[in-house]
């Protein structure tokens, strides 16, 4: 039998360290490479981040899995058993440029159910935590279940580039979504957009591809306040591989997947 209470005081015990590690490296100079691209950045603090929860998290709990974005983890190929899902800075384009506007993300499931999610503004010293059944907290305080909203009162995440011309979606299946919308908003780090909408500071985000590491946290708080987290094309999210994310308010999920999504194709 899990002890999902100690794991949840461990589990944020480590984010906090990790965030007080983080924020002593300001004055210190990075070592900044690229990934995939010259916009897919890391840092020796993403990757010292990832290492320190690794080795938190193994030294207490060996039998647990761990999915990490900088590859320190392991390789699963189920969501079997329990697995951490780690992306130890959610916005490092915004860590390097701005300190600020990047988040610790942190997913813990069991069997592929979401039980334990944590999204931590590392500057602000500010925690979105949920567990499944339980509620969502920010700040120690209980989140209220997600309310419904037109599209015309919605306040949208989604980065301009997919209103412009780009290889992965047309743009005009978005274009007419934007001009109808309340407003728009792009931040430039998942973990941040979707923990505003579990507080209904937006009401709904849309991008085109993200890996599990980017929603793993996000979508537990998101479905435990009753909202919605899929593809773009309605179908489940995968904890294993990438795809595309939409994550909606009630309601509005549902509206905008009928009358301006259905056209997308993964």
């Amino acid at each position: 039998m899990v002890n999902w209470i100690e794991v949840d005081t461990y589990a944020r015990e480590w984010i906090k360290e990790a965030g007080e590690r983080i924020r002593k490296t300001f004055t210190q100079k990075l070592d900044i490479t690229t990934k995939s691209d010259k916009n897919d950045l890391v840092t020796n603090v993403d990757k010292e981040t990832e290492q320190y929860f690794i080795e938190k998290i193994r030294s207490t709990y060996n039998d647990h899995k761990i999915l990490g974005e900088e590859g320190y983890g392991d390789k699963p190929t189920t969501i079997d058993g329990i697995v951490w899902i780690i992306d130890p800075i959610d916005g490092t384009m915004n860590f390097v440029h701005q300190k600020r506007n990047f988040m610790i993300s942190i997913g813990i499931y069991e069997n592929g159910v979401g039980i334990l999610g944590y999204i931590y503004d590392v500057v602000h010293n500010e925690l979105f935590y949920g567990k499944k059944g339980e509620g969502v907290f920010f700040q120690g305080k209980p989140v209220p279940k997600l309310e419904e909203v037109s599209l015309e009162e919605a306040v949208l995440g989604l980065n301009p580039t997919w209103v412009t011309e780009n290889r992965r979606i047309d743009y005009s299946i978005l274009t007419p979504l934007v001009k109808r919308a309340h407003g728009t908003r792009s931040y430039g780090s998942a973990a941040l957009e979707i923990a505003y909408v579990a507080m209904g500071w937006m009401d709904a985000y849309i991008t085109l591809r993200l890996s599990p590491w980017d929603y793993a946290a996000g979508k537990i708080l998101i479905e435990e306040l009753g909202g919605k987290a899929t593809t773009l094309s309605g179908k489940p999210l995968s904890m294993l591989e990438g795809s595309s994310v939409f994550i909606s308010k009630p309601g509005l999920h549902e509206e905008l997947l009928e009358n301006y999504l259905k056209e997308f194709k993964e």
